[in-house]
């Protein structure tokens, strides 16, 4: 069955109610979404009764809670501790973000894991193990799913061999998984043209059963640039028929897909709208739409 969703908001006044009657209008029966700002601590109290409403309306249209996936804020930075005082509150803000996930019934929080800004890169994979085993207790329900990274700066995880040796290092890391990112691989210096082989590389370093999300996007950069800035399906230089092959390989068909596509935005640049219902027929349909932003422009000119 192809899981496919994409990004969603989730907003204080509907919190999980709108994050899924969005994603239904996008055809998704999977999505993602932050439980806040991605750039910011702020958060709203999660709503015992929109929880309740929202899980009617997933049973509704046959969406489960387990293909559902909550992203961690970006200000979270485990591999960094030179500022003991930022490192403890980026772990006890990751506690307190597992809390909030778990009383939405959901288990699996992706995690960029960081940066090491002025430290090395040992050090910040360490910093990691060691804010992960601080974090992770046996008994939670929710997985972290380290995400791979495209090496911007002084990230670390654009090596799987990174994400393996956080894995051995972490006491409790059957709560962990992997996301894998298709434009952070391309531009880490993996070739998506050639997803069976990484596969391989990768069921034979840390095991494909770790892999729990698949974050679907397109690059605007070359192989190995090490910039992470996405595209939209088939507009990019991954392309389209290489992403079709990681989104329909059978290792992954019970694996949620998740776009993180850029919005579009028209001459006016006033007007910036979201390309997943059409990015997700053209996935359902294994066809290039050579007019995507002419048929989203359209598209939404009618709904005005």
């Amino acid at each position: 069955m192809l899981l496919i969703g994409s990004h969603v908001s989730f907003t204080s006044k509907e919190q999980l109610v709108g994050s899924v009657k969005e994603a239904i209008s996008y055809g998704a029966n999977s999505f993602m979404f932050y439980t806040g700002a991605p750039q910011n601590t702020k958060r709203c109290k999660i709503d015992y009764d929109l929880t309740v409403e929202a899980r009617n309306i997933l049973y509704e249209n046959n969406i489960e809670l387990k293909n559902i996936i909550v992203h961690a804020p970006y200000i979270i930075n485990l591999a960094n501790n030179e500022k003991k005082e930022s490192y403890l509150f980026a772990i006890n803000f990751l506690k307190e973000e597992i809390k909030r996930v778990g009383m939405l019934g959901i288990e699996k929080l992706v995690l960029h894991p960081g940066s090491y800004v002025n430290l090395d890169l040992d050090t910040g994979i360490d910093n990691v193990i060691n804010a992960l085993n601080e974090v992770i207790t046996p008994n939670q329900n929710v997985k972290i799913c380290i995400e791979t990274m495209a090496g911007k700066g002084s990230e670390i995880c654009f090596d799987i061999k990174h994400i393996k040796r956080i894995i051995n290092g972490v006491k409790h890391s059957e709560k962990l998984g992997v996301c894998l990112d298709t434009c952070h691989l391309n531009d880490a210096g993996y070739d998506m043209s050639k997803f069976d082989e990484f596969l391989d590389e990768f069921d034979k370093l840390i095991g494909i059963d770790k892999i729990k999300c698949v974050h679907v996007n397109d690059s605007k950069n070359s192989i190995g640039s090490h910039k992470d800035r996405h595209e939209n399906i088939g507009y990019g230089t991954i392309g389209f028929d290489a992403l079709i092959n990681v989104i329909y390989n059978k290792r992954l068909c019970d694996v949620p897909k998740i776009l993180e596509t850029p919005y579009v935005s028209f001459n006016d640049k006033q007007r910036v709208l979201p390309p997943y219902k059409f990015e997700i027929d053209m996935i359902k349909n294994k066809k290039f739409n050579k007019d995507l932003y002419e048929d989203i422009r359209k598209y939404y000119e009618r709904l005005k």
